[in-house]
Order: C-alpha cells, then structure tokens, then sequence
C-alpha cells in the first residue's frame, strides 16, 4: 500500500510540473482598493510569473483602478504596478470603474491600457490562458 501511495504521489509531481508549458499566459483580475494586501499579493504573483517567462494582463476593475493612477505611483502597490509594467506586463484598467471612481484617463499612469471589450477579451480568453482572481 505504502509503494502505490508512493507511486501516485510520484506520478502526481511528475505531471503537475508539467501542466502549464513555458509562454501560456495569465490573466489576473483585481478588485481590491490600492492600500490593501490582496492587490500587492495579485501583483507580486504577476511579477513572479513574468519572471517564469508567461505572458501576464492585469485587470483592473472596481476600486483596483486606482492602483493605476499617478496619485498611487509612490505606494507600494503602485511600484508594484510599475514593476509588471516594467517586466513586461500588460495592465488594462476599467474605464465604468474608472468613471464610477471619478479617474480620468488623464490620471492613469503611463504603460496602463484603458481597457475595451476587444483588448479585455482577447487577454481574457488567450489560446490556454489561465487567469485568478484577486
């Protein structure tokens, strides 16, 4: 009994590494207000995966949007936010959410997309995407 336990848990680690091939991309929505540790938790994820070379879109929608303004750049998840800019990331912002939270795109820091169906649905449904949500 030992050994097939053994022999699945093997199998197991085997496949999961795996699953999710080099270059598929993640979509990462985030809800959450700037100051709080969900947001830094999604973009530090974003950041490590596009380290590990996937394509990463953040969504920003619902009071995340703030996160991309010049107003946030010096907290700590606007660097955040500027660093997955950086490493390459996409950020697309909510523009309902932006008018909702009266954010202009004037507002918004440089390298933020202000997003649309068409480039928010592209990113969504990437050929084996995978996307979390925060």
């Amino acid at each position: 009994m030992k050994l097939v336990k053994t022999l699945i848990l093997a199998g197991g680690l085997a496949l999961a590494g795996t699953s999710w091939a080099a270059g598929e991309p993640l979509f990462i929505n985030v809800t959450s207000a700037p100051d709080l540790h969900r947001t830094e938790m999604a973009l530090t994820f974003a950041s490590n995966v596009l380290k590990k070379q996937h394509p990463v879109t953040v969504f920003l929608n619902d009071m995340a949007v703030k996160t991309a303004t010049k107003a946030a750049a010096g907290s700590a998840t606007g660097k955040l936010l500027a660093d997955v800019l950086q490493a390459g990331g996409t950020v697309i912002v909510c523009p309902m959410c932006m008018k909702h939270y009266g954010v202009a795109e004037a507002d918004l820091i440089a390298g933020a997309k202000l997003g649309n169906p068409d480039l928010t649905q592209a990113a969504l449904f990437a050929p084996n995407g995978r996307s979390l949500s925060w």
